[in-house]
């Protein structure tokens, strides 16, 4: 099986200058927890619900402010949309990581593929697997 034929394809993105309250809003609006940041055509980080809740909310920082001043900064990782999935879980599991930007071969994002998205699509005993090892080296609970 290959990424493309689990990932999610209808991804909302951000643009660096959004505002950490109009992302909120798509987030509430999509149901997602993630949204790629877009510039250019290239994924420039990610921001979670997470990131908003530690870098803003409990800093106290203004919701108008830039989504750039919240988001995961650093290496985005990703995977093509040809990749074989198990390949891809294995990424998550060595990176902990519950999902994955999904680029094409020009490097344009063409969805995210999350362990829900794996769960659907090749089943309970690999997202296990795939989470526990996410899970084992931080010692972090499974959420």
């Amino acid at each position: 099986m290959k990424v493309s034929d689990a990932m999610t394809s209808q991804v909302s993105t951000a643009a660096p200058t959004d505002s950490i309250r109009h992302v909120a809003q798509v987030m509430a609006h999509i149901d997602s927890g993630v949204v790629p940041v877009v510039e250019d055509g290239k994924v420039i980080g990610l921001v979670t619900d997470r990131d908003i809740v530690l870098r803003v909310v409990a800093e106290g920082r203004s919701f108008d402010s830039p989504i750039s001043d919240a988001m995961s900064v650093g290496e985005v990782l990703s995977v093509k949309e040809d990749d074989v999935l198990a390949d891809a879980t294995a990424k998550m599991s060595s990176n902990q990581v519950r999902r994955l930007v999904v680029l094409n071969d020009a490097g344009a994002l063409t969805g995210i593929l999350s362990l829900g998205d794996v769960a659907k699509d090749y089943g309970a005993k690999q997202v296990g697997k795939t989470l526990e090892d996410i899970s084992a080296e931080t010692g972090a609970a499974p959420h």
